[in-house]
């Protein structure tokens, strides 16, 4: 990957001087090198990552725990469909509904039908996951993602009924993709970032991981201080309560470091 780094906001007071970290693809590179670098699309072309502080769930051997258990229970009386890009015609014209949705969740205004259709015409989504009733067909929810098998699978906008009867609707299908994409033998699903303490709802399952801009650990501990620790004027390498969960000295971090110029 190439990469370029634009400035952020700086702090010169504290000689804190950041940039955020754009990669692109190089030839015979794929999506996948960026997702399995720490890198999420930012672009809807999939011509642009960014570096960030993100969650996967490493799929193989996978097995829901008891919560996971909980929500799935549930679900009883529905099904997962998988829809590839080449069917979307077959689907019925829902994009009005999913769009009330995300307004109810995200708030007006968040996912316009513009953006929702620009979206489901790029490259960034590949297939649409339903979850509908078994026996009415009746759409509950939908994810957006893209598929890149058997390395990656990226949960990238989920929607879903907002009515009170339906709260757990939302991590309900997150479980639900864990489970089916575990049993697909993918490698990894990928489910965005994590900053707040609302996000830690994707930590849920056993074995998860974030990448903590050095690499892909499964300490939670560390991401929960993370979130909960405000920056002092500095950069989070230069503290050592961040540096004690690495075990290892910079001179050993810049070692291992996957990156290189």
């Amino acid at each position: 990957m190439k990469l370029l780094f634009s400035e952020a906001v700086p702090d010169p007071d504290h000689y804190v001087y950041p940039y955020a970290i754009w990669g692109f693809l190089e030839n015979g590179e794929t999506p996948a090198t960026a997702f399995s670098a720490g890198f999420l699309p930012s672009s809807p072309d999939l011509d642009r990552f960014y570096l960030v502080r993100q969650v996967r769930v490493p799929l193989a051997g996978w097995k829901p725990n008891s919560e996971n258990r909980r929500i799935l229970r549930k679900l009883t009386g529905t099904r997962l469909e998988l829809v590839p890009r080449n069917r979307w015609s077959e689907l019925p014209e829902d994009r009005p509904r999913w769009v009330d949705w995300a307004a109810q969740s995200f708030g007006p205004g968040v996912m316009s039908r513009q953006r929702m259709d620009r979206l489901m015409a790029s490259p960034v989504v590949s297939h649409v996951l339903r979850l509908v009733e078994t026996n009415t067909g009746r759409e509950l929810a939908v994810a957006l993602l893209y598929l890149e098998a058997p390395s990656v699978a990226y949960y990238y906008y989920a929607f879903y009924d907002p009515a009170p009867e339906w709260r757990y609707l939302g991590i309900g299908l997150m479980t639900r993709a864990v489970e089916e994409f575990s049993a697909r033998g993918f490698y990894h699903l990928h489910l965005g970032t994590c900053y707040t303490e609302a996000a830690l709802y994707k930590t849920q399952f056993d074995g998860v991981e974030f990448f903590n801009g050095l690499l892909w650990t499964s300490q939670l501990p560390e991401l929960k201080h993370l979130i909960r620790t405000p920056l002092p004027g500095c950069h989070r390498l230069e503290t050592p309560e961040f540096l004690a969960f690495q075990q290892a000295s910079l001179a050993e971090l810049a070692g291992a470091s996957p990156f290189r110029t």
